[in-house]
């Protein structure tokens, strides 16, 4: 029975996060997110109570992996490193979960009103925290003198575009669906602007050793 409970609420979810991202919170009906789970209108509200309430759990979906994202940064991680995995990492979220990630776009646009006090208390903690471990390697000499505020938000429109953005990257591509080599190409290249333009040098191998 668990699961599937775990099943049906997957379903809702992923079919809420496609209504939410294509019509947003207003305009969606609780009867076409249920239409597309393939499942009766009833079991939204048994499974999640409200559309508010489910609105919050797509939102939470993409949160718990955004800030699961900063995992690499610490303060005895090497700039390369930590920043070839964050970004890599908010690559992959842009992929795998494209709709919620519109949604938190969209929240965020309007001033996030959904979102809780303890969740926009985690986000700015995250942000704070990485922008405090960029600017502790550009004091110690292992960056240019960027301004770490700006690295950020820039890794963070550089990344998230590829979900947000989808319609524009597929017009422009002639792609209906980018694959396993356009999200490789593009984690690279942001990758090689970041490090180039930052003046971020490889680790020699013996900090690899001590990092690993």
């Amino acid at each position: 029975m668990s699961s599937i409970r775990e099943r049906n609420k997957e379903q809702i979810l992923r079919a809420a996060s496609e209504e939410f991202a294509d019509k947003g919170f207003a305009a969606t009906k609780t009867s076409d997110i249920a239409a597309k789970a393939g499942l009766p209108k009833p079991n939204v509200y048994y499974y999640f109570k409200s559309k508010e309430n489910l609105y919050r759990e797509v939102l939470e979906s993409i949160i718990e992996p955004l800030l699961a994202a900063s995992a690499p940064f610490n303060e005895d991680g090497h700039p390369a490193q930590v920043l070839k995995a964050y970004i890599r990492s908010k690559i992959r979220i842009s992929r795998e979960l494209p709709y919620a990630s519109k949604v938190f776009a969209s929240e965020i646009m309007h001033g996030a009103p959904h979102l809780s006090a303890e969740q926009i208390e985690q986000l700015n903690a995250q942000a704070k925290h990485n922008i405090g471990c960029l600017q502790r390697w550009i004091d110690q000499g292992l960056m240019a003198k960027v301004d770490p505020h700006h690295l950020v938000f820039s890794i963070w429109a550089a990344t998230q575009t590829y979900a947000d953005f989808d319609w524009q990257i597929s017009t422009v591509t002639g792609k209906a669906k980018l694959d396993d080599a356009d999200y490789e190409a593009a984690a690279e290249t942001i990758i090689r602007l970041v490090l180039k333009g930052c003046e971020v040098a490889e680790p020699v191998a013996s900090e690899q050793v001590k990092s690993a």
